[in-house]
């Protein structure tokens, strides 16, 4: 059991009548693939593919155009990605094909699991418009004791955050991307004046 949810396998997640004439339906392990779409009146339809996860969880993989390399995405962000004008209102305006139409996923099945595990969740890792997002994470610098922000908004800032996490020696000069605070600089000239002095009275 995940986030209260039961886990189940894609075969079992919807009835067929709930899955009836929706387009590009596939059945995985313990989630739905579906053809998805977001329209923006400046740059037109946006597809992708839509995963509906038996804990709730939703991805997007983009396919709006060939050398797009957005996936994993949130609702919200591929509302965003596709050019919206409206966003923030991804449930009404990301639309899934039935029957040949295009139909907001708010008025299909397809968002059973989520609204569950939101009610389940009472908002944890949730924002205020009840999308699951990543949080902020932080990391302690092993120099300096100050905690150091990680965004997590894609697979390589992921990385970064687990690789400092798992290493105890971490400090703010191994960021890649930021400068070394004014702490680090003068506790690493300290390390540096004392080995002199050792070495001078050796």
């Amino acid at each position: 059991m995940e986030n209260g949810v039961e886990r189940e396998s894609g075969s079992m997640m919807f009835s067929e009548e709930e899955l009836r004439e929706v387009s590009g339906l596939k059945k995985g392990g313990d989630f739905i693939e579906v053809t998805c779409g977001c329209t923006s009146h400046r740059y037109g339809d946006a597809v992708g593919k839509l995963r509906v996860f038996s804990n709730g969880d939703l991805e997007i993989t983009c396919e709006c155009t060939p050398g797009c390399n957005e996936d994993k995405l949130t609702p919200a962000a591929f509302e965003k990605h596709s050019g919206r004008e409206t966003a923030r209102k991804w449930k009404n305006n990301v639309w899934v094909i039935v029957n040949g139409e295009k139909v907001s996923l708010s008025k299909t099945a397809l968002l059973k699991y989520y609204n569950q595990a939101s009610k389940n969740a009472n908002g944890a890792h949730r924002s205020h418009s009840g999308r699951v997002c990543h949080r902020d994470e932080f990391v302690r610098c092993s120099r300096c004791n100050k905690e150091r922000r990680f965004r997590l908004r894609t697979k390589e800032e992921c990385r970064i955050h687990h690789d400092a996490l798992a290493d105890v020696n971490w400090k703010c000069s191994d960021l890649q991307y930021d400068r070394i605070c004014s702490l680090c600089y003068e506790l690493a000239g300290e390390v540096e004046m004392f080995q002199l002095c050792f070495e001078n009275n050796m």
